[in-house]
C-alpha cells in the first residue's frame, strides 16, 4: 500500500570535509543529536527520453535506511515535494505505475541512474526533545546506467520534521550561509546526476510566441494539454478540486478549437474535440453529484430546526450514496483506458504537427480579437433569446445554453490575454460574472429536480416530504433572483467600451 509524505527540504553545496556550524546557536534548536551513518543505494527510473525528469518527477527504488522501497516524488513548490512510498519489490508497484501513466503511456521505464550515498545524519531537536528537522551530510557517487558517465559530490540536506514550523528552515538557512555554505544549484540529486553524467532531458518548447496567431493559439493549447497530463495523477490521488480542474482543461481545449477555427483546421481538431467532450463527460459524474450534494446539505443547514421534518439528513445520505456509488471507480477506469491514452497521444501529435491554416501566419493582435468578438456575439444572441422568453422550462433551457456560450467566450478571452493584455482580461472577467450568474441558475434547476426526486422517495417510504418542498421553493426563488440579476450583469459585460478595447 502506497503512503504519501510531504517533503519540505533545503539543499546546500559542501566540500568533502563539510564543516557544519554549531546549530544550537539557532533560535529554537536546543540539541543536535548524532544519529550515525547509513549507506543508501538508489536506482532511478525514467523513459529513454527522460519524460519524468523533464517534469521534475523522480522515481527510484532504494535500499538502506528506514524507508527502503519505491519512492515517487511530485513537485509541489520550490523545496516542497510529495513523496509517495511503496514497499520494496522487484517490479514497480501498480499503485505508482498508474500515477505515471499520463506521462509514460506505453514507453518502458528504464534504470537511468544509480546513486550511492553515505549519509551522516543529525537530528535537530527543540528544548522539549521534539524533532524539528533532520540534517544530513551526503557523500554521493552517481553512475549513469544508460552510458559511461559518473560523478561524485558532497551536499548538505535539511528536511523539516513532520508538524514542525517551516520558519526553522529559514533560521538554519541563515546560519549555514553565514558559515559560507551556499544553496545547491540543483533541485534534486537526480537532476545533478543527469547534468554531470551525460546531460538531462532535452529542452522543452517554451511556447514563446513569434507574434503570429498560430503561435499564440498553440501556446494556449500546449498549456491546457500540459494541465491534462499533470492533473491525471492528481485525480488518481483524489486531491482536492483535481477532477474539476481536469474537466476545465478539457473544456478549454475544446473551446479553443472552436473559437480559433480560422487558425487550426477543424477537420483535424473536431474529432479530437469529441474525445475531449467524452473525457469531460466521464469525469463529470462524480463532480456533478458532489456539487449537488453540497448544495442540498447547505440548504438543509440553512433551515430552522422546526422545518426539518422526518429523517431528512439520513434520506439525503442514502440518496447520495445510491447516485454516487461507483463514480470513483468509473473515473479511474476512464484514466486507465486505452481511449484516454490515445487522446493524449493525439494531442501530442497535434502540437508536434499543428494543422495551421493561412490565418495562423497573420498578426495575433488582429486575428484573436475577431475570434473573441465572434464568441461574444454568439453569447449575446443566446442571452437576448433567453431573456425574451417567459419564465419556465423553455427559458431554463435557453439560459443553460447561454451559460455554455459564456464559458466559451470567457475561455476565448483568457486565451487572448497574453496577446491583448488588460482588455482581454477585463472582457474575460466581465463574462465570468455572466457565467457565474447563469451557473448558479442552472445549479438551482438541477437541485429542484433532485429535490422532487427526494420528495417522491420520502413519500413512498412514509416520511414527510414537507422539508423537501420547502427547499424546492427556496431554490425556485433563488433561480428567479438570478434571472432578475442577469440583465444588469449582462449590461456591464456588454458595455461598448469593453468590446471596443478588444478591437484596438
Amino acid at each position: 500500500m502506497a503512503e504519501t509524505k510531504r517533503e519540505i527540504e533545503r539543499k546546500y553545496e559542501a566540500d568533502d570535509e563539510a564543516a557544519v556550524p554549531d546549530l544550537t546557536k539557532v533560535r529554537g534548536i536546543a540539541a543536535v543529536r548524532d544519529e550515525g551513518v547509513i549507506e543508501l543505494d538508489a536506482v532511478y527510473y525514467d523513459t529513454a527520453d527522460l519524460r519524468l525528469a523533464a517534469d521534475s518527477l523522480t522515481l527510484r527504488r532504494r535500499t538502506g535506511g528506514d524507508d527502503a522501497g519505491w519512492h515517487l516524488k511530485f513537485p509541489v513548490a520550490s523545496g516542497i515535494r510529495d513523496e509517495i512510498r511503496a514497499p520494496l519489490s522487484e517490479t514497480l508497484p501498480r499503485s505508482l505505475a498508474g500515477l505515471l501513466r499520463s506521462r509514460v503511456r506505453d514507453e518502458p521505464l528504464l534504470p537511468v541512474v544509480r546513486l550511492r550515498s553515505r549519509r551522516d545524519v543529525r537530528h535537530l531537536a527543540a528544548e522539549n526533545g521534539s524533532l524539528l528537522a533532520e540534517l544530513s551530510v551526503d557523500a554521493v557517487h552517481a553512475e549513469r546506467l544508460t552510458g559511461d558517465g559518473a560523478a561524485a559530490w558532497t551536499e548538505i540536506e535539511v528536511e523539516l520534521a513532520d508538524d514542525a514550523d517551516e520558519a526553522i528552515l529559514d533560521a538554519i538557512d541563515k546560519r549555514l550561509k553565514k558559515a559560507g555554505i551556499r544553496p545547491s544549484d540543483s533541485a534534486s540529486k537526480l537532476a545533478r546526476a543527469l547534468a554531470e553524467t551525460g546531460g538531462g532531458p532535452a529542452a522543452q518548447d517554451s511556447g514563446e510566441s513569434d507574434g503570429s496567431a498560430g503561435a499564440a493559439v498553440l501556446a494556449y493549447v500546449r498549456e491546457q494539454v500540459e494541465a491534462l497530463v499533470a492533473l491525471d495523477p492528481a485525480v488518481r490521488r483524489d486531491l482536492p478540486d483535481s477532477v474539476h480542474q481536469m474537466r476545465v482543461a478539457s473544456r478549454r481545449l475544446r473551446s479553443a478549437f472552436k473559437t480559433y477555427r480560422k487558425v487550426l483546421d477543424r477537420a483535424v481538431t473536431d474529432p479530437v474535440g469529441e474525445e475531449l467532450k467524452w473525457l469531460a463527460g466521464e469525469l463529470g459524474h462524480a463532480r456533478d453529484q458532489e456539487v449537488l450534494d453540497e448544495r442540498l446539505r447547505a440548504g438543509l443547514d440553512a433551515l430552522p430546526r422546526e422545518l426539518l421534518l422526518g429523517p431528512v439528513r439520513g434520506r439525503l445520505r442514502t440518496w447520495d450514496a445510491a447516485r454516487s456509488g461507483g463514480s470513483r471507480r468509473r473515473t479511474l477506469a476512464t484514466l486507465d483506458s486505452a481511449r484516454h491514452v490515445a487522446l493524449l497521444d493525439r494531442l501530442d501529435a497535434l502540437l508536434a504537427d499543428p494543422p495551421l491554416l493561412p490565418a495562423a501566419r497573420k498578426d495575433a493582435a488582429k486575428v484573436l480579437p475577431k475570434a473573441v468578438l465572434r464568441d461574444y456575439r454568439r453569447l449575446a444572441d443566446r442571452v437576448d433569446h433567453a431573456l425574451a422568453l417567459d419564465p419556465g422550462e423553455d427559458r431554463d433551457h435557453a439560459l443553460h445554453d447561454a451559460r455554455k456560450a459564456a464559458k466559451r467566450a470567457r475561455y476565448a478571452g483568457d486565451a487572448a490575454v497574453p496577446t491583448l493584455g488588460k482588455p482581454a482580461k477585463r472582457f474575460a472577467g466581465r463574462v465570468k460574472e455572466v457565467q457565474s450568474c447563469l451557473g448558479d441558475h442552472q445549479d438551482s434547476v438541477v437541485a429542484r429536480a433532485a429535490l422532487r426526486d427526494l420528495a417522491i422517495q420520502a413519500h413512498a417510504a412514509g416520511e414527510s416530504a414537507f422539508t423537501w418542498g420547502v427547499l424546492h421553493g427556496r431554490e425556485h426563488e433563488a433561480a428567479a433572483a438570478r434571472e432578475r440579476e442577469l440583465p444588469g450583469i449582462w449590461e456591464r459585460a456588454s458595455a461598448p467600451e469593453i468590446r471596443a478595447a478588444l478591437s484596438h
